[in-house]
């Protein structure tokens, strides 16, 4: 039979099974007088083997590997892994549509937020944050810890809501980094933090370095050197 016709057998394209001779999976027959190539029976099975361990999701290195081991060793060991990899990939899938399902909800009872989109442990952390003037801005930083692969630990790490904390700080946006307020509220900002929220600042591969900058950055000169000042009191020894 010739290539059309092979494929056609084996259920698959011709684009495939000359996909799969540059891949070495089907040997190519040699060329006759004619100029064409001739399929034989054995072909066909192979190139059917080949389709039904694609369709299971092996990749063609394993499949190459599997053809070449005659006990089925590997290839026993191969759909076990896949099996595997399957489950986690549904279990990933139903925690999505799960998640998917809580947001569509709150947007057909007009409850949805942009920054609903986060973690469900986040969202908990951002249905604390004080309603100051500052509130907004402080949930759209939150927010950048669900890329932050300590997330989990920084989460359960994070202090109460404090709304006075919050009032202080809000009332220093027009002030300068010399106002008299700054010492004593920084105080206080130091002292409020959880001990495993201390020992994260403080630790030289701390992980919320990159999340601190963004806090700075977005804070006025007084209201940052308030944040800076109790960053230094907590690294003291």
């Amino acid at each position: 039979m010739r290539i059309g016709e092979l494929a056609a057998a084996a259920g698959v394209s011709v684009r495939a099974v000359r996909h799969y001779h540059r891949r070495g999976l089907l040997p190519e027959p040699p060329r006759r007088a004619n100029g064409y190539r001739r399929y034989g029976l054995r072909d066909v099975i192979t190139l059917a083997r080949i389709r039904r361990l694609a369709e299971l999701g092996l990749s063609l290195d394993e499949v190459a590997d599997a053809l070449a081991d005659d006990t089925g060793r590997d290839l026993f060991e191969m759909l076990v892994e896949l099996d595997g990899d399957l489950a986690r990939q549904q279990e990933a899938l139903a925690l999505r549509r799960s998640r998917l399902g809580e947001l569509i909800e709150r947007a057909r009872e007009g409850r949805l937020h942009a920054d609903d989109t986060v973690s469900a442990e986040l969202r908990s952390v951002l249905d604390t944050v004080a309603p100051t003037p500052l509130a907004p801005r402080e949930r759209e930083l939150l927010t950048l810890l669900d890329g932050n692969p300590d997330r989990d630990r920084v989460v359960a790490a994070m202090p109460p809501a404090d709304p006075d904390l919050h009032r202080r700080l809000e009332a220093l946006a027009d002030a300068t980094v010399d106002d008299p307020r700054i010492p004593t509220l920084a105080d206080d900002l130091a002292a409020s933090f959880p001990p495993d929220l201390r020992a994260m600042v403080t630790d030289p591969a701390n992980p919320l370095d990159a999340f601190g900058d963004a806090v700075l950055d977005s804070l006025r000169p007084a209201q940052a050197e308030v944040i800076r000042r109790a960053l230094h009191q907590l690294a003291r020894p």
